[in-house]
């Protein structure tokens, strides 16, 4: 989760909202990624969603059944909906996001074979993202 922050504030420099994502397999990062929706002028470019990408062609396979996803902020239900596709084996978030994170949605968004982990270094990122917003705001 410590190379997740790293990558959330990399978004945070780039004045991008700060959410940084890596991805495990076999212990090793396989893949980062941060948010660049206003860099790339792409509202898919996602942190999770840049990292899947990365993992994908890392591996060169589509699924990640044997890879943990490590990022700051709970996943969007886009972010969920892509890494159900991937069958990534994983996901630990620091941060809930309370208005559009995954775990709103009232049915399971994630592969059932998939396993929650919530709440790691949820203070180190939640004080980044409330830095970010007090920032935008003044």
């Amino acid at each position: 989760m410590n190379e997740a922050l790293k990558q959330a504030q990399y978004a945070f420099e780039e004045g991008e909202v700060p959410v940084g994502a890596v991805i495990v397999s076999k212990n090793s990062v396989i893949a980062k990624g941060y948010n660049q929706t206003e860099k790339l002028n792409d509202v898919t470019a996602h942190a999770e969603m840049l990292a899947i990408t990365s993992a994908a062609n890392y591996l060169g396979a589509k699924y990640l059944i044997d890879c943990r996803l490590y990022v700051t902020l709970e996943p969007c239900m886009m972010c969920g909906g892509a890494l159900f596709w991937s069958q990534i084996g994983e996901v630990h978030f620091a941060a809930a996001d309370l208005k559009r994170g995954f775990m709103k949605n009232e049915s399971q968004i994630l592969h059932p074979k998939t396993k929650i982990f919530a709440g790691t270094l949820a203070i180190e990122a939640e004080l980044l993202l409330n830095s970010f917003f007090k920032k935008l705001r003044n």
